[in-house]
């Protein structure tokens, strides 16, 4: 059995100090290696954005700290302990809560029963206490400036931001030190995005360390505090807002050099240009019979 001090106390709730720290961590899907080397801080009181394009790692980096696949290589630690998560309970057990882009709610169930999921309260008679969860829920939301004044409405009615912030709300209640968000704003307008940057804020100020994973460098922007670009399953980037401004980290997201190369090979190209059809199919040149 472990025992803990309360100097372990006060150094794991140290700003300084990660809350959720990757050396070198790598992961391998037999021959495919779908991260190389990544070397990730998470502190509390902070978001941690980590951005890049499709394939560059961003899911296989979730699944790795929520505990769905445990990594082939590297160092994972939380609080100073190193760990080998292998399931979501143990990952959730350590205080990490992960919202994903499906949010894990029941679209018909209502409100109330969907922040209680998994963590239902009973009576005495093993009855469920509606009346307590839907204090609860109602207060939990309420401190996170949520209003939702029907919470026996199916969660399925409300909008993408809503559901993603009763995501969150449910999280904090529940003891997350740290909350990883997938893609929260993917599927959302401008609006509902700027609704759920908010919350994302909101948690922060809960003394939470938040992981923002995105592949919109605009909203990074808008809220971390640390920026994280994946490329290829390996870290191209890892800077503080202090260093990098926007249009930089736009630049980095993008491609830099890539898309420099691309600039290039079609400078020669008119945008402007309209083609009319011409009612019959282009007679396209073979390469070989140009030369």
């Amino acid at each position: 059995m472990t025992t803990t001090t309360s100097f372990d106390n006060e150094a794991a709730s140290s700003p300084t100090m990660p809350v959720v720290q990757l050396d070198d961590v790598g992961k391998s899907y037999g021959n495919v290696q779908a991260l190389r080397g990544v070397s990730l801080s998470v502190r509390q009181g902070e978001i941690t954005c980590v951005l890049g394009d499709n394939g560059a790692g961003k899911s296989t980096l979730i699944k790795v700290i929520a505990g769905l696949h445990e990594h082939s290589d590297g160092v994972l630690t939380v609080n100073g302990e190193e760990r080998r998560f292998k399931s979501p309970r143990e990952s959730l057990d350590s205080g990490i809560a992960t919202v994903y882009q499906d949010l894990a709610l029941a679209p018909l169930m209502s409100v109330w029963r969907n922040f209680f999921l998994g963590n239902e309260l009973t009576g005495r008679f093993g009855t469920l206490d509606a009346t307590k969860m839907k204090r609860i829920a109602t207060e939990e939301l309420t401190k996170m400036g949520i209003s939702i004044p029907n919470l026996e409405q199916p969660v399925g009615m409300l909008s993408g931001g809503q559901r993603q912030c009763i995501a969150i709300a449910r999280a904090i209640h529940f003891g997350a030190k740290v909350l990883i968000l997938d893609e929260p704003t993917a599927a959302l307008g401008v609006k509902q995005s700027g609704v759920v940057l908010k919350y994302i804020v909101k948690a922060r100020d809960a003394g939470l360390g938040v992981v923002f994973i995105t592949h919109n460098p605009h909203h990074a922007y808008l809220v971390g505090n640390h920026f994280v670009v994946l490329k290829l399953g390996r870290v191209a980037l890892d800077t503080h807002r202090a260093d990098i401004t926007l249009e930089q980290l736009t630049n980095e997201m993008a491609g830099g050099s890539e898309l420099e190369a691309l600039s290039h090979e079609l400078r020669d190209i008119d945008a402007g240009a309209v083609v009319r059809p011409s009612g019959r199919p282009a007679q396209i040149q073979s390469p070989l019979e140009s030369t």
